[in-house]
């Protein structure tokens, strides 16, 4: 009985090793099968120090485009931005605006801003939304030209 018990153990682990691992290289699989970001917008995030480590972010779908804000969120994680939170508002602006929440300088925004294909960058200190950023999706908001939504 001991050794019938030992071998059911044996078999067990190793099925799941093997689902492990079959789910590792699927992951890993679906990652590489995207196609990056135009080599302009990685050399953006890596420039001059790149984009600051901890940088919180969130992404505001203010176009009426449904599922932009998550497409959008997808491509500046791929980029190594921290996207918490990601949504949309009844509030439609013309052009697409990166919003400093914390601190006053604008600077903060503004590799974000030409990450996202936009020079509009405002501050608006809101410390109740506990991010660095505000991405708001304007109408003017347009994927990379080499860049198919996903």
């Amino acid at each position: 009985m001991e050794s019938s018990r030992r071998i059911g153990l044996i078999v067990a682990g190793s099925l799941l090793a093997v689902a492990l691992v079959l789910a590792g290289r699927w992951a890993l699989g679906a990652r590489q099968g995207r196609a990056p970001l135009p080599r302009s917008s990685v050399a953006l995030v890596g420039q001059a120090g790149g984009v600051q480590r901890g940088l919180v972010v969130e992404v505001i779908n203010a176009t009426g485009r449904e599922g932009l804000a998550r497409q959008v969120t997808r491509l500046l994680r791929e980029q190594g931005v921290d996207v918490v939170y990601f949504g949309s508002t009844d509030r439609r602006p013309d052009s697409t605006t990166v919003v400093v929440r914390r601190g006053q300088d604008p600077e903060r925004g503004r590799l974000i801003a030409r990450l996202m294909g936009t020079k509009r960058v405002t501050v608006e200190a809101d410390s109740t939304r506990r991010v660095d950023l505000t991405i708001l999706l304007g109408a003017d908001y347009r994927f990379p030209a080499d860049r198919l939504p996903l």
